[in-house]
């Protein structure tokens, strides 16, 4: 296999000079930097350390660009895992706001109940903080103390330190 060389024309040069600056993606400006950086002539170990990106991210880039062109590189269609638990999020969200679990713990036994899956502590908490839902901490009410008789006040007693 040859050795390809990054060749933009004038439109290409247009929009990756114009994403390599704006573009939403962090990722895309690396991307479209580093292909800026390979078609000034500098060679691929160059352009992965001025984009900030690996080695084997120019190559995968020159190959993207090789093979789809300009669209093969613009394209960012990464998806995690997606959680068993995303079916059941609207059901979930709505009982725990209609009814707050107390704990973690709670949580994790409502969900069970309300989708059959059994889910641990650390699981429950990002799905819930990732639903925008958080921990509140509860806390006593403050109530005014009683007044007390001088009859039945406590008995008190000093303390001195020396002879």
């Amino acid at each position: 296999m040859t050795w390809f060389r990054v060749v933009l024309n004038d439109p290409q040069q247009e929009v990756v000079r114009e994403e390599s600056l704006s573009h939403p993606q962090r990722a895309i400006r690396q991307r479209m930097l580093a292909l800026w950086l390979l078609h000034c002539g500098l060679k691929r170990q160059e352009a992965a350390q001025g984009a900030q990106v690996s080695r084997a991210t120019v190559g995968r880039l020159v190959a993207a660009f090789r093979d789809q062109g300009l669209e093969g590189v613009r394209r960012w269609d990464t998806k995690g895992p997606v959680s068993t638990l995303a079916e059941h999020d609207e059901a979930i969200v709505a009982s725990l706001r209609e009814q707050p679990a107390r704990t973690v713990a709670e949580a994790a036994q409502r969900i069970e109940q309300l989708t059959g899956l059994r889910r641990g502590p650390t699981q429950v908490r990002k799905f819930l903080r990732d639903r925008g839902l958080r921990w509140q901490r509860t806390r006593a009410v403050p109530v005014p103390p009683q007044k007390v008789s001088r009859n039945t006040a406590p008995f008190r007693r000093s303390f001195y330190v020396g002879s």
